[in-house]
């Protein structure tokens, strides 16, 4: 196979790569690791100006595929503070997939034009992984909708103009046939948000809905059919919407820190970072066939668990053998004196076993192969 890129989309990258040196400083990833807040609304609407952003979401854009993978990987790879916008891009998909006519015209414009976040409600404080066994629910009174319940993992619900949330609508159902997803302005009365800092120094928040009132348009999918709403945005997030690409700047900020202190001659972290950098290519490459399956308006889901495993552990690994290589220097975060890559080895060792989590777990991804890949028998009831 002929993996190499097309003329049309390496200038695609050329201009993503001018666009990011042109918008993202020093300044703005120092300001991200401070706040919390992974986003930059100067990048998301540099992007949108020259259409990148519509043609970036699945299911919408009419480039090449291929260029989902570049745009994300060229803006992980810098480092750009692109959590909002990785969130915001995979639930236009969603609506682009199973929203109604009136939900694009409402929604979307202000997604692709870089104005508007989203956020997500999904998992709830006792119900992480299990997602199906949520309590927060949504009763219809008359023509509207009442949502009362707690989130927990709202991740820029502090930033968004929009939420997509998770409501269970018919508890005699099966778990997963009686839920209902929504998606509603955050501006909503009877929604409270407070924020939760995590080890990663992302920002991510507690969020609460007492008479949450809303009617049919806020319906995303059908009722009782949130699972596969779900499970479209969950295809979209598994190894398709960045989040596969974060030992690219790990090696070049370990290596750059590597030779000024002299010990990128010793076999031994030579070999590591060769190990790396392999490990790396063949993330970007599972990435790219996950991007293209959506892109082309197919269902990800499988093959984004498999490139989600592997490119998150690949991480773990290499960021705690960097770690250790560096030694005292690799404890010492961001603006201390003789921090390993100014600080970035210890961001990395917090951050990477993070990544294991979003999107499912390590072990529900596993589970998700190993039933409908290789399948094996349930290995739970």
């Amino acid at each position: 196979m002929d993996f190499s890129l097309s003329p049309a989309v390496r200038d695609f990258r050329d201009t993503i790569r001018r666009i990011v040196a042109d918008t993202v400083t020093p300044a703005d990833i120092d300001r991200m690791h401070t706040t919390g807040t992974f986003d930059l609304p100067a990048l998301n609407r540099a992007l949108a100006e020259h259409g990148f952003l519509e043609r970036a979401t699945p299911g919408l854009g009419k480039g090449d595929p291929v260029e989902l993978w570049v745009m994300f990987n060229e803006l992980e790879k810098a480092g750009a503070p692109i959590d909002g916008l990785a969130v915001a891009l995979m639930i236009a998909g969603v609506v682009q997939a199973v929203g109604t006519e009136e939900q694009k015209e409402r929604i979307l414009p202000s997604i692709l034009a870089g104005e508007a976040l989203v956020c997500m409600g999904y998992s709830e404080a006792d119900y992480g992984s299990d997602v199906a066994s949520i309590t927060t629910k949504a009763v219809r009174d008359g023509d509207e909708w009442v949502i009362d319940g707690a989130k927990m993992w709202t991740t820029m619900a502090h930033e968004a103009r929009w939420l997509i949330l998770l409501t269970r609508t018919d508890p005699d159902l099966p778990k997963h046939k009686g839920l209902t997803m929504f998606i509603l302005p955050m501006d909503t009365p009877g929604i409270t948000v407070e924020p939760v800092h995590t080890m990663a120094t992302e920002r991510t928040n507690a969020t609460w809905y007492d008479d949450v009132r809303v009617g049919d348009e806020a319906v995303l999918g059908e009722v009782n059919g949130g699972w596969r709403t779900m499970t479209v945005a969950l295809s979209f997030e598994r190894g398709v919407m960045g989040g596969t690409n974060t030992g690219v700047p790990l090696l070049r900020h370990f290596r750059h820190w590597a030779a000024e202190v002299g010990i990128d001659t010793d076999p031994r972290v030579r070999e590591e970072m060769a190990r790396v950098a392999i490990d790396n290519q063949v993330a970007a490459l599972l990435t790219q066939r996950s991007a293209w399956i959506a892109a082309s308006g197919g269902q990800a889901g499988l093959e984004g668990s498999m490139t989600k495993v592997f490119a998150t552990e690949a991480y773990q690994r290499a960021a705690e053998a960097f770690q250790r290589m560096a030694g005292p220097a690799g404890l010492l975060q961001f603006h201390q004196p003789g921090a390993a890559a100014d600080g970035f080895v210890e961001y990395d060792a917090r951050h990477a076993p993070v990544t294991t989590i979003y999107g499912g777990t390590t072990e529900i991804n596993r589970n998700n192969i190993a039933e409908r890949h290789l399948k094996l028998p349930r290995a739970r009831r």
